[in-house]
């Protein structure tokens, strides 16, 4: 059975935002959680030990692996510098929104955010609906 990493768990959002360190990232926190929830329409679950609060579930199968895994189509971490934001689709090949967003750090799937005020959310909101359509059938 693999590890907790790629489980949902019954551990509380709330209690997790609230041990948050920062006033200021359990706000962010907060916010995130309410927009994505408005936009996927699904309750934001705590994954896994390394504490991300994600909506919704698919199954996938790694490349030259037999088992099937699961993994939310959106979520995020506040963590102690940044607030991550994962996706499910290669955000590198949203240039025009990227260039829009803000004040932000990117890899394939994840934005790296200090603060929410540091970008555009309805810019983020539409990146959101780009993942959400991106795995959801």
């Amino acid at each position: 059975m693999p590890g907790l990493v790629n489980r949902e768990t019954d551990k509380s959002v709330d209690a997790f935002i609230e041990s948050v360190d920062n006033a200021s990232k359990q706000a962010d926190s907060r916010q995130l959680l309410a927009l994505m929830k408005e936009v996927t329409g699904h309750p934001p679950k705590v994954w896994g030990d390394n504490f991300i609060i994600g909506f919704g579930k698919y199954t996938y199968t790694r490349k030259n692996q037999k088992e099937e895994l699961e993994w939310f189509h959106v979520g995020f971490a506040p963590r102690k510098t940044k607030l991550t934001v994962y996706l499910t689709f290669d955000i590198s090949q949203q240039e025009a929104l990227l260039k829009s967003l803000g004040k932000c750090k990117w890899g394939k799937g994840c934005l790296y955010i200090n603060k929410l005020a540091d970008i555009d959310l309805n810019i983020l909101r539409r990146l959101i609906e780009k993942s959400k359509d991106a795995r959801w059938h």
